[in-house]
């Protein structure tokens, strides 16, 4: 194992009506007036946005909105995000809904103080400082109430890209999972998917090291039972509960305790596949790639996925546990192959320039370390 060091500074209130106790939390840091950031208009149709305005009168913060944040958040829309913090003199981020609504929050909070956020992106300028960010979330997934990272597209240059640093840690995030029982069914599997992806992604560069790599086990098969319950009945609390700290788990800095800080390239590929088709869901872009990378890169750590093969699901071979993990998620009415996302074989050259673009900033993948033709390869497996 690794030494590492664990520190999360984010503060997260978990359960049944907590919502209005989001403006009392930022009148403790003596804000004032805020950006309240969402996306589509949802949260006026579950009553999350009346509990959050609510909470800001009762606590005499003002607010002004700024809406129309995409699934996958787009570079325009945050750089005009960050015009309106500027001319209104704002101090803070209130991001409300899932994580591409706080991905761009935290864009906007950091290209605040740079001169063009996009270059934070390209690795020329590091993230020093940003406003204070505090979420309400209402899609459980990607665990951006409560990690340091952001994505988003530069739609111009067709590129999905990242960004971290300690400033990006949400100040606190209000997490009420009865919020989510009104979800369409694909958003919260594409959630689940999501989540175990970030736990995979970890747990398969491990080398067997204990506890980290057991705790991983018991997030992955509690999110199958979550997920698999959820299924039957989309408003069981206990299940949605286990769901949300699941997937805050899965990437709030427990999974990848000692492990080697993960290997990422599932999620890279997955980046350039939306880079290119936006209306493909994250999660499930990644229930295509993850199987495929997974059958391509085994055999390199064959011990710890041979560990997964047994534990998560009873097989003697990685092969066969691949298969059930693809059975697993179409049972959940997910994609599992390039051609269940429309995407025909003639774009697999196209994707794989786009997550190769990725090369000239950092290294794409650990346990290998990828080139143009890993990654054609992958994709092929994928179709």
């Amino acid at each position: 194992m690794q030494n590492f060091v664990f520190h999360n500074p984010t503060k997260v209130i978990f359960g049944t009506n907590t919502i209005s106790k989001i403006g009392k939390e930022i009148e403790k840091f003596g804000l004032k007036k805020v950006l309240l950031l969402a996306g589509g208009g949802s949260i006026k149709k579950n009553g999350v946005y009346d509990q959050v305005v609510a909470s800001l009168k009762e606590n005499h913060i003002e607010w002004i909105e700024f809406w129309g944040v995409r699934p996958n958040p787009v570079l325009s829309h945050a750089n005009e995000g960050i015009r309106i913090v500027r001319e209104n003199n704002i101090e803070g981020i209130l991001a409300v809904g899932g994580g591409s609504v706080i991905d761009e929050a935290k864009c906007i909070a950091a290209g605040f103080y740079l001169d063009n956020l996009w270059q934070a992106f390209e690795r020329e300028v590091e993230i020093e400082k940003a406003l204070p960010i505090f979420t309400v979330l209402t899609i459980s997934a990607t665990c951006s109430e409560m990690d340091p990272y952001a994505v988003l597209t530069n739609e111009i240059e067709n590129k999905k890209w990242n960004i971290g640093g300690f400033a990006l840690y949400p100040k606190v995030s209000i997490i009420d999972p009865s919020i989510q029982f009104t979800l369409p069914w694909e958003q919260t599997v594409y959630g689940a998917i999501d989540a175990l992806s970030h736990i995979m992604e970890f747990y398969f560069q491990a080398k067997g090291e204990e506890p980290t790599s057991s705790i991983d086990e018991a997030l992955i098969l509690n999110i199958f039972r979550s997920i698999d319950t959820l299924q039957k009945n989309p408003k069981d609390y206990y299940a949605r509960a286990s769901l949300s700290w699941s997937a805050v788990l899965a990437l709030n800095g427990i999974s990848g305790s000692g492990l080697y800080g993960g290997d990422w390239a599932c999620h890279t590929i997955e980046h350039g596949i939306s880079a290119i088709h936006p209306e493909v869901a994250h999660g499930a872009g990644l229930a295509v790639v993850f199987p495929a990378w997974i059958k391509y890169i085994h055999t390199l750590n064959e011990p710890q996925f041979l560990r997964w093969a047994r534990n998560i699901f009873g097989k003697e071979n990685v092969e066969s546990a691949v298969l059930s993990l693809k059975e697993k998620y179409r049972s959940w009415g997910a994609p599992v192959s390039l051609r269940d996302l429309n995407i025909s074989k003639q774009e697999i050259p196209l994707i794989a320039e786009t997550v190769w673009k990725v090369s000239k900033i950092r290294t794409i993948g650990a346990i290998k370390e990828l080139d143009y033709n890993d990654i054609y390869e992958i994709l092929n497996i994928a179709y």
